[in-house]
Formats: structure tokens, C-alpha cells, sequence
């Protein structure tokens, strides 16, 4: 490749270190595409011949089939997908492979197949996290009534309903989904045509491959276009947000389906046992998804090491910006998956969740809201006669709704025995009927609007 200015081949550690061909091998389609583009704007410029350009396209199309095929042989002494798609096109059409590198480098070659494939994956992420939405929606709505605790600090709060649990998981992915819009949204622009860093002197026309390959705009700078990988860094960091929303899912259904508090259960799809405890079912897949955010946060944190002392413009640095992103991107859809599969098959159990709702006087939020709203009672001396209600039942060991109503008037006089309506964990859920709030009747209002939308996108 540059065998002009070199009059001996590297050492075999400088080609080790040096070859990206075992990663970048997996821009292979996006390699090709760009290739086609940039050959038919060529000679759309007169810049080589239509008929150079149509045995480029026509090779370009064989290196495809043949690497799709599994046919192609990948060679690390060519160091990358660009001269190894170079290399074979030119022992399939001759001299005219020589001509498709004119007013390019590998430079903008592979800031423009890293956007495309990182564009790719975004999209791919979009439709796989728009199916654990509609689990998550789904099992929401069939679980809309169902009551469960709902824990600050891991202590139980008040009462909530496992569809609305569910809900707000559904509102954090769509969040996730605008993030990796935004990104895809900005990473949008072809750097292809930007050559080593200064531009060309050729007769470029290339909003024509920009279009050609569904770009927004070619790259305005060219010293920007080929040095700037950003374009990952926030893709990564969407991934990683998503990651952490997925991995506090997979923390809870850990919890959850602990024999230590037995809300839930997974079935053998998503357990595995143990090598010598007959007994154990292991939430593997749950803590799994857990370990893979710290491998994808990894991932965004190296590359922000790599690049923060890079000056303009390209360095080889930049060649270690693939094999993490990609493996992260992995790890997220493959996580993606796990999810969304726990989230289908897990099996809550209502009884011992409810039960597990009504204690820890779970209701007495319902009983400080009765006193001011009955009692016209100012909420802060609300809260603390309800502290005090609170005390007595923990001492006489009794649930706050089975607490004898002279021991409630003993702390307030004026409570009548209407108070018992508002004590009970079903009332307390159905009462939450706020914008927002845990009430069945929320809970399937929202469901339900988020199935249409689901659906809306679906078609």
C-alpha cells in the first residue's frame, strides 16, 4: 500500500498491533455501500470512466456475495476491510480497482462506514426497544388492579399496582428511544469525500453520496469529519442510560423472585440451577443483564480516554473507537432481549403481594390525607398524629386498619370510623387517581394509549 516510501515490510508485531482487519471486518457492508456511491459519483464528475465505474459496482457487488457467503478471506497483512475489499477487487477487475480510491483516503472511508454501521445498530436497538415496551405494556395492563408494595429505600411506602411498576419502565425506554434518536439525528452526515483531512482537489459532488446513502448533508469540515468520533461517544452514552434502566429491572426481579420475599417467579427459561444445590433456580439472566451495564459503561468511558488528548485530525488512536462500541452495542441488544423475554414470562404472585403491600402501615399516607381532608386538619400536625397512630399499632403488634378505633381516638378524638375506608392497601391504590398516578383505572388508561402508539409506529 505504501510500498513507495518503504523499502521493507513491518516487523510482526508492528503488523499485529497495527491490523484492525479482526473488528472492522464487520464494516464490510457498509465498506461496499460507500464504495458504490463514491465510484458512481466519480463518474457522474467525469472524474473516471462509466465503465470503470460499472466493473467497480460489478465487483463490488461479487466481494459482497462472496463475504456473505462465507467465501472471502479476510487477510491481516492488508491490515483492514478497506484494503482487503480493495486488494480482492483488483484481482477481479484489473487495473480499474486502482481508480476507486481517487479523492478519498482511508481516512473518510472509515469515518463514513462507522457512521453507517453505528446508524445501522441504532436502528436495530430502536425495533428491539420497542418490543420490550410492548411487553412491559402488555403484562402492565393484565396487571393493572394488581396491588404490590412500593419501597423508597427499600423500606415498603405506599401501595402501588404492578402495572404501574411496569409503566414506568415503558416511560424510561421511550426516553432511551429519543436519546438514540437525537444521536442518530446528529450522526446523520457524510464525511465521505473529506480525504485525508484537507479535502481534494478533484470535482466532488458530494451531497450526490450523501444522498446515495441516506445521509442528511455532507460534513461541512473536513478536518472535523475525519477526526470526530463523537458521533459513537453519544451513541454510547445512550446505551449506557439504557443499560443502568435495564440493569434496576433486573435488580428487582432479582429481589422479587428471591425466596426471601417470593412476589414473583421466573420459569426454567430464564433460571439455571446450581452444580450442587438441587434446590436453587438462580435468576442468572436478570443478574447477567446487571453485570453487562458495567461492561457497556466500559466501553463509553475507554473510548472518552482515547479521545480526550487527540489533536485534529485523524490518529491511530482512533482505531481502537470499534471494538468496544461494537461489542457494547451487543451486550445492550442482547440484554434488550433477555428483558424482554423476563418481562413476558415472569408470574407475579397477588396474594403474597398484596399481603407484602399491607404491611409496614403501608397506608398511613391514606390516613394523614383522611385528617386533612375530613378533619381539615393542616398536613405537617396530620403527619405527626399519624406518627403517633402509627407507634401505638407497631406496639400493640396490629395492622393500622384492624387498630381499634378508640386506640385512634385516644391520639385524635374527632376520627370517626369512616377513617377504616381509606386504611385498606385496594381503597389506598384506587384513591391515587392523580395524572400520573397508581389507580387501576390510570394504570389502564395509559396502557393503553401506549399500545396505540406502539401500534402507530408498528405499521
Amino acid at each position: 500500500m505504501w510500498g513507495g516510501r518503504f523499502a521493507s515490510g513491518p516487523d510482526a508485531i508492528m503488523e499485529a498491533i497495527n491490523a484492525s482487519i479482526d473488528v472492522d471486518r464487520h464494516l464490510y457492508r457498509q465498506d461496499i455501500v460507500a464504495s458504490k456511491a463514491h465510484a458512481a459519483m466519480l463518474a457522474q464528475q467525469g472524474i473516471i470512466t462509466a465503465d470503470d465505474a460499472a466493473k467497480i459496482a460489478h465487483g463490488l457487488d461479487t466481494i459482497l456475495s462472496e463475504i456473505e457467503q462465507g467465501k472471502f478471506t479476510f487477510e491481516r497483512a492488508l491490515e483492514d476491510i478497506h484494503m482487503n475489499v480493495e486488494s480482492r477487487l483488483a484481482a477481479l477487475i484489473g487495473p480499474a480497482a486502482g481508480r476507486l480510491h481517487t479523492a478519498r483516503s482511508r481516512n473518510d472511508q472509515v469515518a463514513t462506514d462507522f457512521r453507517l454501521w453505528v446508524r445501522d445498530t441504532v436502528d436495530a436497538l430502536d425495533h428491539t426497544l420497542a418490543d420490550y415496551q410492548r411487553a412491559l405494556v402488555d403484562k402492565a395492563l393484565e396487571h393493572a388492579g394488581t396491588v404490590m408494595p412500593g419501597l423508597t429505600h427499600l423500606q415498603t411506602a405506599q401501595p402501588v399496582t404492578f402495572g404501574h411498576h411496569l409503566l414506568a419502565y415503558v416511560e424510561m425506554a421511550a426516553r432511551d428511544r429519543g436519546r438514540f434518536a437525537d444521536a442518530r439525528r446528529r450522526l446523520n452526515e457524510s464525511p465521505l469525500g473529506s480525504a485525508a483531512l484537507a479535502g481534494t482537489s478533484f470535482p466532488l459532488d458530494r451531497d450526490m453520496t450523501a444522498r446515495a446513502l441516506g445521509f442528511d448533508r455532507a460534513s461541512a469540515n473536513s478536518l472535523d469529519a475525519v477526526s470526530d468520533r463523537d458521533f459513537v461517544l453519544e451513541t454510547l452514552a445512550a446505551a449506557v442510560i439504557c443499560a443502568v434502566h435495564l440493569s434496576r429491572l433486573a435488580e428487582e426481579i432479582v429481589i422479587w423472585t428471591s425466596p426471601l420475599t417470593g412476589l414473583m417467579r421466573l420459569s426454567d427459561k430464564f433460571t439455571t440451577g446450581s452444580s450442587i444445590m438441587p434446590q436453587k433456580r438462580n435468576p442468572d439472566a436478570a443478574e447477567l443483564v446487571r453485570a453487562k451495564a458495567g461492561r457497556i459503561a466500559g466501553a463509553l468511558n475507554a473510548l472518552v480516554i482515547v479521545m480526550k488528548g487527540l489533536p485534529l485530525a485523524y490518529q491511530k488512536d482512533m482505531q481502537e473507537d470499534k471494538e468496544g462500541a461494537m461489542d457494547a452495542f451487543s451486550a445492550l441488544s442482547l440484554s434488550l432481549a433477555a428483558m424482554t423475554g423476563m418481562v413476558r414470562d415472569i408470574v407475579p404472585d397477588a396474594g403474597r403481594m398484596k399481603k407484602a403491600a399491607g404491611e409496614g402501615y403501608a397506608t398511613a399516607t391514606d390516613l394523614a390525607d383522611w385528617l386533612v381532608r375530613t378533619l381539615k386538619i393542616p398536613f405537617r400536625d396530620a403527619h405527626h398524629v399519624t406518627g403517633r397512630i402509627v407507634a401505638e399499632a407497631a406496639r400493640s403488634g396490629t395492622p393500622l386498619h384492624r387498630l381499634p378505633l378508640a386506640a385512634m381516638q385516644a391520639v385524635e378524638p374527632r376520627i370517626t370510623d369512616e377513617v377504616f375506608s381509606v386504611l385498606s392497601v385496594d381503597r389506598s391504590v384506587k384513591s391515587r387517581t392523580s395524572y400520573g398516578g397508581t389507580a387501576p383505572r390510570n394504570v389502564r388508561t395509559q396502557a393503553k394509549k401506549w399500545l396505540r402508539k406502539l401500534e402507530k409506529e408498528h405499521r
